[in-house]
């Protein structure tokens, strides 16, 4: 063998060592599930499940593949017809850096520390092995385009090549893009203008409808790379990330897809009010959306700017969906769909006025529920969906099961490959995510099939505040029962549950 030979070409020349360990890797995944069995069988005989890996920023339940109607997203809602809807997955921080942080290394925000959107995961974690990074180093080419870690935080040793340069500016209309360069010139002539005064000098209005073609926007362009990477790989195994940043904020979107929707049709929040009983720290400002132009930097939005916001998010939605679609479309076309696994997240959910707040930030159910939808080539269940407890943590280990690859030791998530199969099987008992606030306060909290609590805990582990919610009896969370003298028995055993933590919930399961 030639020293300079690739690597993913070496995977044809099988040695003795070689061929027992991969051996070995069948066993274990075929007493794993039989999905598993599948893939690592599969890989034996010269066929590698190729991975496409799609991240989708701010993405919240409200599509047609979790029963809402009125939304368009046809191309995941055809994903999920083959596939599986994971209709209760979390995130485990609801916010960008530190959700796919936890995403793509396994590991909890406690055990990376990263809690914010500057801090890089390997200052704490130098030697952890990413997902993309064990794909390859089992002889896979992995590659990455658009938004897969956070902004200036991406890893070198996770991709095989680096990443196709996309920029699009934010903004196609003149009079935005005007705006902005008057902005940014002022803010550049400040000597000490912050880091937050900088990056808010970038921000025109929050929207932005133009009658402009898919690719003068980002997720256009990355769509036309994603398939550009998909014809490079195709003789290879491939781990392909590609991360379409809306919905995120601006909600720019070209004029036909505004179009989709009428307007006075978009329903608006069900629950425009802070949860009765809510402890303040519970609660955000929303200051990601008033970093924008046109947005009130105090007060609540008028009616009319909360249609205008929503219909916004749905045309970027719809945007996005287009081309999550050419890129499928293209799998198609290479003959690629029956060999690859195809995963979809959105990093967590947003508010769309829900108790009177916009964007992530916090604990909440709106914030920490995201869309997880799985397809994988020999299913049994294909087009169900699983009311399992999942969290953003198993995506990991999931993807190792389904393409037959062993599980690194430092994961604190569980392959859902099994639900793929049987949807219905008993599962998780819990899940678990966690937001911060200044002062060093920690809230935890933990969604059970019935109820979420989260606790609000100080430095030295003493409780700030607390709060329970009942999903059976208010799904919205609008109405904090924690305090009320008959749920203390039921407050006491949910926070010994609590505390007992994620390694007793995974207990029992496959691979634990």
């Amino acid at each position: 063998m030639m020293a300079n030979e690739p690597v993913t070409n070496r995977s044809n020349r099988i040695t003795r060592r070689g061929f027992l360990g991969r051996a070995a890797v069948v066993t274990m995944t075929a007493l794993a599930s039989p999905l598993g069995a599948a893939a690592a069988a599969a890989e034996g005989a010269g066929r590698r499940r190729n991975v496409l890996f799609i991240a989708v920023d701010d993405l919240r339940n409200e599509l047609g593949c979790y029963g809402v109607k009125g939304i368009h997203s046809p191309n995941m809602d055809r994903l999920a017809a083959g596939g599986t809807t994971l209709d209760r997955a979390y995130c485990q921080q609801a916010v960008c850096s530190p959700s796919r942080t936890s995403l793509l290394t396994g590991c909890r925000p406690d055990t990376t520390k990263v809690y914010d959107l500057v801090t890089h995961f390997r200052k704490n974690l130098p030697d952890v092995v990413t997902l993309p990074q064990h794909f390859k180093s089992h002889g896979y080419f992995t590659r990455s385009v658009g938004k897969i870690y956070h902004p200036g935080l991406d890893d070198k040793l996770s991709w095989s090549e680096p990443a196709p340069r996309v920029n699009r500016p934010t903004y196609s209309l003149e009079e935005n893009r005007a705006l902005v360069a008057r902005k940014t010139t002022a803010v550049a002539g400040k000597e000490f203008a912050t880091p937050s005064a900088r990056s808010n000098a970038t921000k025109g209005p929050a929207y932005e409808c133009a009658d402009v073609p898919d690719n003068a926007y980002s997720d256009g362009a990355i769509a036309d790379a994603a398939m550009e990477m998909l014809r490079q790989a195709k003789e290879k195994p491939f781990f392909l990330a590609v991360g379409f940043l809306k919905p995120h904020l601006p909600f720019v979107a070209p004029k036909k897809y505004w179009d989709l929707y009428r307007r006075d049709e978009i329903p608006m929040a069900p629950n425009p009010f802070a949860p009765k009983d809510a402890p303040k720290i519970a609660l955000t400002d929303w200051g990601e959306l008033r970093a924008y132009e046109d947005i009130p930097r105090l007060g609540p939005l008028t009616d009319e700017q909360a249609r205008t916001l929503k219909h916004g998010y749905y045309a970027c939605v719809s945007y996005m969906d287009a081309q999550l679609g050419r890129v499928l479309a293209e799998l198609d076309r290479l003959g690629l769909r029956e060999q690859t696994v195809i995963v979809l997240w959105g990093d967590h959910g947003w508010k769309l006025g829900e108790h009177g707040a916009w964007c992530k930030h916090t604990n909440f159910e709106n914030d920490t529920h995201a869309p997880l939808i799985c397809r994988a080539p020999g299913q049994k269940a294909a087009g169900c969906h699983t009311q399992a407890l999942v969290e953003f943590v198993d995506i990991y280990p999931s993807l190792c099961e389904l393409a037959g690859l062993p599980l690194p030791s430092h994961l604190e998530g569980t392959s859902f490959a099994p639900l793929l199969d049987a949807p219905e099987r008993p599962w998780k008992k819990a899940a678990f995510s966690q937001y911060p606030r200044g002062g060093g306060v920690m809230g935890y909290s933990m969604r059970t099939e019935r109820y979420r609590l989260t606790r609000w805990l100080n430095r030295d582990g003493t409780e700030a505040a607390h709060e329970l919610y009942d999903h059976q009896n208010d799904p919205q969370e609008n109405v904090n029962v924690a305090d009320r003298p008959e749920n203390r028995v039921l407050v006491e055993e949910l926070t010994q549950q609590m505390q007992a933590g994620w390694k007793t919930i995974r207990a029992g399961l496959p691979g634990a």
